[in-house]
């Protein structure tokens, strides 16, 4: 390679949003780049036509721009080394593919799927391993031409050494992979397009990568990605392949766990009797059949998200978080999650925990890297989030809040930044930004929009001969009256009632929380009632009193 300097990249296919394993990798090789004054690449690889989604390659980038990871060469930022689209660079791998083609290293392909599955089923019956039967002569390119003449599906494969190959991975140590293990695999497919074990060590080798730092599930296609290097003649970079993200029940955190969890809520609804079948079907617009073999796990592609987000809805089923994006609009704070996620599979050292993106670069090494999968701990990293949001400045939460406030179309996105900034800091404590919509939302709807509560009605305002609606008419009077409507006053006023009538605090606040907001809980009673003004906190208390 001619440059020196560190160079490491992430390359997500736009088949989605950005799955937090994905967002783990990134993250750990923009640290690495960082902590080593490198290159962070970002490259889509989206040579995989049928799997492309359009635009999932922006929300990719979103996803990762949310997080503060971005790049130093990509998308959108200029590099020597682009373009860093993979559809963009067929040349690249064609010359590639060339050149094995006219060293022997591959070879032209032809057989029909329909082909292959005989010769697998065949495999099968004699209990030995499926490999492709490499063709003595080789096929010419003469052959190759008539073969697509014909109509038959012609692709090149790699002509895979018999011998063992070892890896050394920086993590791991060396790998020994024992002769025979691989097949002749494809590079080529038929519609002319690189498979990802091509494609990504042609790209490697072009835009100068020096380490490779991805999942461990990558570990064995990595002997395959140094036999095409030595075929061509290019340097193998260094490979580091990171632990996985599993679930706290040991599972893998994937995208399925999505269908997973809707399914069985619904299967739970139609067992309980209540949801049909024939719901089912109306809920999602899918066909019987698509739904059937979604039920029974056949096949998760027969619905989309959408279909499935409209089923969690009717079946009262949590959707669990996955995807950057989920944990976006659950409202995370992107600076908690990345403190999170950073610590699956890694240690700063130290029973640290809590770190800033600095101390990250600071700190990350690759030796400090485990070698055994991490959990996905969801309890701690809502605790790491409200630690974040206890922490951070007004100004920071109000910037949070409102992207949030848009993704999910709540009314509170209209409220100006001053206004926003006292309500989160009434709200501290919260664990997730929805939090504060809970405690204080309803204080910004029209006052028809409150419902009261039964059980608080009954508790609060009817208990003891409607003591509470008894406090309630007493104090509409005074609050009439009360100057200045101001936090500081209120609370005065609240304490002073209590303090005259030898009631306690919940004897007086909670009547009022209950009667503008529906229920007993909202900020202090002082800001809930700033909030609110004093036009809508007495129309709350005279419909409240309608209740009795």
């Amino acid at each position: 390679m001619t440059s020196q300097t560190i160079r490491a990249r992430f390359a997500p296919s736009p088949t989605g949003y950005l799955h937090v394993g994905g967002a783990r990798s990134a993250l750990f090789n923009y640290l690495f780049c960082r902590r080593n004054n490198g290159k962070f690449i970002l490259r889509i690889e989206d040579t995989d036509i049928d799997r492309n989604i359009v635009g999932a390659e922006q929300k990719i980038l979103d996803d990762l721009r949310w997080l503060g990871i971005d790049c130093d060469e990509g998308p959108g930022v200029d590099g020597a080394f682009g373009p860093y689209f993979q559809s963009q660079r067929r040349d690249t791998y064609d010359a590639a593919c060339q050149k094995l083609l006219a060293s022997g290293d591959a070879y032209y392909a032809f057989d029909t799927n329909e082909e292959l599955d005989v010769l697998r089923k065949q495999a099968e019956a004699a209990k030995t391993g499926f490999k492709y039967p490499r063709p003595d002569p080789l096929p010419t390119a003469a052959d190759a031409d008539r073969a697509r003449a014909e109509g038959r599906p012609v692709v090149v494969r790699f002509k895979v050494p018999d011998e063992a190959i070892t890896i050394h991975d920086e993590i791991l140590g060396d790998v020994t992979f024992a002769a025979g293990e691989l097949d002749d695999f494809v590079i080529v497919k038929s519609n002319g397009w690189p498979t990802y074990h091509f494609a990504v060590v042609v790209d490697d080798t072009h835009m100068e990568i020096t380490h490779v730092l991805r999942a461990q599930e990558h570990l064995g296609n990595t002997p395959k990605h140094v036999f095409i290097q030595r075929a061509l003649g290019v340097p193998t970079p260094k490979y580091a392949h990171l632990p996985l993200v599993f679930n706290i029940d040991g599972t893998k955190m994937s995208k399925r766990d999505k269908h997973k969890a809707v399914r069985q809520g619904v299967k739970d609804a139609i067992k309980q009797n209540n949801m049909t079948d024939a719901q089912v079907v109306e809920l999602t617009g899918a066909s019987s059949d698509a739904v059937e073999r979604w039920l029974k796990k056949k096949a998760d592609a027969e619905l989309s998200m959408d279909q499935v987000a409209k089923l969690a809805a009717a079946a009262g089923v949590t959707i669990p978080e996955i995807d950057v994006h989920d944990f976006r609009v659950s409202g995370y704070l992107p600076e908690a999650l990345l403190n999170f996620i950073v610590l699956i599979g890694w240690s700063p050292g130290g029973d640290r925990e809590k770190l800033t993106r600095d101390e990250m670069i600071e700190l990350f090494s690759l030796d400090r890297i485990n070698k055994t999968a991490g959990r996905f701990d969801r309890e701690k990293l809502l605790a790491m989030n409200l630690d974040w949001c206890s922490a951070a400045p007004t100004e920071r939460l109000v910037e949070a809040f409102k992207d949030w406030a848009t993704l999910n179309d709540s009314h509170m996105a209209a409220l100006d930044d001053a206004t926003l900034g006292r309500v989160l800091d009434s709200c501290r404590g919260f664990r997730t930004l929805p939090d504060v919509v809970a405690k204080a939302g309803i204080l910004f709807e029209s006052d028809d929009a409150v419902v009261f509560d039964e059980k608080a009605v009954a508790k609060v305002l009817a208990k003891n001969d409607g003591a509470g609606f008894a406090m309630l008419e007493s104090l509409l009077p005074q609050l009439e009256s009360l100057e200045p409507w101001t936090a500081e006053a209120i609370e005065g006023f609240v304490k002073n009632i209590c303090e005259s009538t030898g009631s306690k605090m919940g004897d007086v606040a909670q009547p009022i929380r209950v009667a503008v907001a529906g229920r007993p809980v909202s900020p202090a009673i002082g800001d809930t009632l700033v909030f609110l003004g004093r036009d809508k906190t007495l129309n709350r208390i005279r419909r409240c009193l309608q209740q009795r």
